[in-house]
């Protein structure tokens, strides 16, 4: 082997350990859910240990939504973008709790343990017609998916495992404007004019019975 060539390999192995201890010591994007479990906690005396929602205390279940969603949900709790509207009792709620989460990296954390936590499948609650559900869902579907599995590239959360009080109550407080009409709730301020499809309450338990047939 060439001399120059002896001094030059070890230069180059050196520069590359150099450079993969630095890609090494960056964390992963994203929050870190082992952190994320210990900062649950206090969310767990409402939504139960394992996400699975408790219905005494009007707290839905969560376990499984995407990480992206729940850091931005509950990103717009703290700025006062969700749960200040006056007739939002349990958003108001929500947002005196998420502000206990005190820095963006303790809400990522959080937010990616409840992505890691197995999807729970709720009780059906609500009586409807399904087939009229179906048919009502299609407008639904363009967001979030004909499994109700969301879409991230649009802003559209996982529609499964959620239950169905609980969405029957978020689609009324976006159909009477508790929802959804902060215009720095860039993907919310698009619900209240989709609910628009859902006339009354028949209509909206109706879709939601379809719903539940996809959990």
């Amino acid at each position: 082997m060439p001399m120059n060539l002896q001094k030059i390999i070890p230069v180059f192995v050196f520069a590359g350990l150099i450079i993969f201890s630095v890609f090494a010591a960056i964390p992963p994007p994203g929050g870190d859910p082992v952190a994320g479990k210990s900062a649950y906690k206090i969310c767990a005396t409402c939504h139960g240990q394992n996400g699975e929602g408790v219905v005494a205390l009007n707290s839905p279940a969560f376990a499984s939504l995407p990480e992206w969603y729940v850091t931005r949900q509950l990103t717009n709790f703290i700025k006062g973008v969700r749960g200040t509207d006056p007739k939002d009792i349990y958003g108001k709620q929500m947002r005196t709790m998420s502000r206990t989460l005190s820095t963006d990296k303790k809400v990522a954390d959080v937010a990616a343990y409840i992505a890691s936590m197995e999807r729970v499948k709720p009780a059906s609650t609500i009586e409807g017609d399904v087939a009229a559900g179906k048919s009502l869902y299609v407008l639904c579907s363009t967001c979030h998916g004909e499994k109700g599995m969301g879409n991230e590239s649009m802003g559209a959360p996982q529609l499964v495992g959620l239950q169905d009080w609980y969405l029957l109550r978020q689609l009324k407080n976006f159909k009477d404007g508790i929802r959804g009409i902060n215009p720095d709730d860039k993907q919310g301020v698009k619900m209240p004019h989709m609910v628009k499809s859902l006339p009354d309450e028949k209509a909206m338990n109706d879709v939601l019975a379809f719903i539940n047939t996809l959990r």
